[in-house]
Parts: C-alpha cells; structure tokens; sequence
C-alpha cells in the first residue's frame, strides 16, 4: 500500500497568489527607489513585531550589508516581490540602501606591461 499523495492544497513557494498576497497585490514600489541587484541593503533598527515574517527576515539578514539579489535567493523569492517589501522597509525606516561598493580602479597596462619587461630583463 502506498503512503497519502501530495496535499492538494499546498502551494508551491513561488505560486502567484502567495507572491501577490506578500505584496499586498503591488507590482510597482509606491516610492521611486533606485534598487538594483547590487545595490547593499543593512538593518537600521531592530525588527518591528508587527512586520510581516518576510519582512522579519530581511532585518535580521541585513545585520551585515547583503545584496538585493543575495536576499533574494536567501527568501527564494523573485526580485520583483522582494522590491515593494524592501520599498516598504525603506520607508519605515527599518533598513538603509547603499550604493554598492565600487570596484577598484584596474591598473594601467602599459604600466603592467613596462614592469613585466623590466622584471625579464633582471
């Protein structure tokens, strides 16, 4: 005899209606934000008991600065759900955007190239 079936009622994690339900039905941030996949998002405060769990989750991830597209796969949650709900903190207060951290400068090649040249002759 085989053991029950699959639950007919359970919902896969990216099913529309829980997405849409997370968003409370926004498919566009109410603020104009410039979020990006790598713009760093870090905890401002401490978790508000009233947010929602995902919400939650975001705070207390973002103790150290993580990514738009890290929290995202942390959440399992598409970026375009994750975008209102970090709008949303953003507005509460609850975490801080920052530009990512640029990357430094590349040296010049020429100058790489001299000092190849220079170490061949030696």
């Amino acid at each position: 005899m085989s053991g029950p079936g699959p639950d007919p009622t359970a919902q896969p994690p990216g099913n529309p209606d829980r997405l849409y339900i997370l968003t409370g039905g926004q498919t566009r941030p109410e603020a104009k934000t410039e979020l990006d996949l790598v713009t760093l998002i870090v905890t401002r405060s401490e978790s508000d008991p009233g947010l929602q769990p995902e919400h939650t989750a975001v705070v207390r991830m973002c103790d150290f600065p993580l990514s738009v597209a890290e929290i995202s796969a942390y959440l399992e949650l598409p970026v375009s759900t994750l975008t209102p709900l970090l709008t949303e903190l953003l507005s509460k207060g609850e975490v801080e955007a920052r530009p990512p951290v640029p990357t430094a400068a590349l040296p010049d090649v020429q100058l790489l190239e001299a000092v190849m040249n220079g170490l061949q002759k030696l």
